[in-house]
């Protein structure tokens, strides 16, 4: 802190902010109430004079993450009344009809890592409502967790659910809006790393970026087990422990935000696209959830096939029956249908196995505490509220022919999309689809993603190419969109 200088704002111990966090998780995870959860925080910042600001996120329709800050003061007295001008954000509002409200959601209040984010400053989350005061269409956020409170309430069952998130790590601040492919050969990216799986050096430019991610997420409470350099050069991926559905896409959101902080704190980029360089294996999302009721995983069975309950093998075929309109959500980019690209291991068979990493669903080796199912057709630029959102409801409630036989199925060795078209026209006809999303959100979405495909090649082709890179969601600003 600065005891003797002319700021004197919040500056906590990293030992301290994990030990905050984990307290803050575990009062979710006992059901407190909003009304108590406010109580507390409200009587928490209003005691803490070192706090300056909060910094209040949510995430748009295709899953870029915003952040607004507001001063303390003015946020505990007009808490109840937040707005935002809604038709600066795609997907959202049009021009005529912008205003949208914040509701803060006082649960997921978080402390940070004041060398990260700044001193004097926590984050909490918000769910997006209409002028009216109703739940937003196009918030996923909201939508996730008002059906994770329907099936809580009314049938006792929760959701968790644990990601695998990979990345990229190159040279240069703003490599994404910098991208201006030679094709000569292909790698236009400038990877910090050549080393590999398991074997990078200590002090090597990506350990050093893995150990300063490692230690702020420990610091958030995301409860880590393991961090490593992945396949390819200059790529990563730090795991942490299960956890409630909702929390799970927020932390998504906060590693993926801390990830691209620190990259660029060090003079790099932590790179999110699935894709990005021609010839070396992508990045995925893979989502591993099960369902449990009472401390029960419901998903296992000791004496079923793969050790899974009737349950998880009805939810397997409701998720592998819609595949393919399911696709432009888990792989929601031009870009991430290269990395659906069968010579590289991924996951682009409308499959189930314990053992063919080539299938979008895998079953993991697991007991009665962490038998899970793993969908691993998810890329990293997938919005993670609606990605969890729509695995769950399409889990118990997805639509499967009278007839389906899965043996049958199975054999047919069907594939996921080979391109984004191919996924639009699928996402178009489904009707399960739009009662998955409400038609408002739907036809916003696919509004989003026939821009962007019709803004670049039909045929991938061998090399990245600028358009879908530079009209990527997560890269994408209005000033590009109006240049083009």
């Amino acid at each position: 802190m600065f005891e003797n200088g002319i700021k004197s704002f919040l500056e906590i111990s990293y030992d301290k902010l994990e030990e905050l966090n984990l307290e803050a998780k575990q009062r979710v995870a006992n059901h407190t109430s909003n009304d108590d959860l406010k109580e507390y925080y409200v009587r928490y910042l209003s005691d803490e004079k070192k706090i300056k600001a909060l910094t209040v996120c949510f995430s748009d329709l295709e899953g870029r993450f915003h952040t607004l800050d507001y001063d303390k003061k003015y946020l505990l007295k007009s808490y109840e009344n937040l707005t935002f001008d809604g038709s600066s954000i795609h997907g959202f509002t049009k021009t005529r009809q912008s205003d949208l409200r914040l509701e803060i959601d006082w649960g997921s209040l978080r402390w940070l890592p004041s060398d990260i984010f700044g001193p004097g400053k926590v984050m909490i989350f918000g769910y997006i409502l209409d002028r009216n005061g109703s739940g937003y269409p196009a918030d996923m956020r909201g939508r996730l967790k008002q059906y994770c409170d329907y099936l809580y309430n009314n049938r006792q069952i929760e959701a968790n659910f644990s990601v695998e998130c990979e990345g990229f790590l190159f040279q240069g601040i703003n490599a994404e809006q910098q991208f201006s492919p030679s094709y000569s050969n292909g790698n236009d990216f400038k990877l910090v790393s050549t080393g590999g799986y398991f074997h990078s050096l200590p002090q090597d430019p990506l350990k050093r970026f893995i150990d300063a991610l490692a230690e702020a997420q420990r610091a958030l409470g995301f409860e880590n087990e393991k961090d490593h350099p992945e396949v390819a050069p200059s790529q990563f991926e730090l795991n942490y422990r299960y956890c409630n559905v909702l929390l799970a896409a927020d932390q998504v959101q906060l590693y993926k935000l801390t990830a691209r902080q620190i990259a660029n704190s060090m003079g790099m980029t932590a790179c999110f696209l699935p894709k990005p360089v021609s010839g070396l294996n992508g990045s995925g999302m893979h989502c591993n959830f099960s369902l449990n009721k009472e401390g029960v995983n419901l998903y296992y069975e000791d004496t079923g096939q793969d050790n899974l309950s009737l349950l998880a093998w009805d939810a397997i075929k409701r998720i592998l029956c819609n595949a393919n309109p399911l696709s432009l959500i888990f792989s929601p980019s031009v870009n991430s249908y290269r990395r659906l690209d069968p010579r590289f291991e991924a996951p682009n068979k409308v499959y189930v196995s314990s053992i063919d990493r080539t299938s979008m669903i895998r079953i993991p080796i697991g007991n009665k505490e962490s038998t899970r199912l793993e969908i691993r057709s998810v890329a990293p630029d997938a919005n993670p509220y609606m990605t969890m959102y729509a695995l769950l409801k399409t889990s118990l409630e997805g639509p499967i022919p009278n007839d389906f036989n899965l043996d049958c199925f199975l054999q047919q060795n069907l594939s996921l999309p080979a391109n984004i078209h191919d996924a639009i026209e699928s996402f178009k006809s489904s009707d399960f689809i739009r009662d998955l999303l409400g038609e408002e959100a739907r036809n916003n979405y696919l509004e989003r993603k026939e821009l962007v495909a019709n803004r670049s090649p039909i045929e991938l082709g061998h090399y990245v190419k600028r358009s879908e890179v530079l009209f990527h969601h997560e890269v994408s600003d209005q000033h590009i969109w109006n240049e083009f």
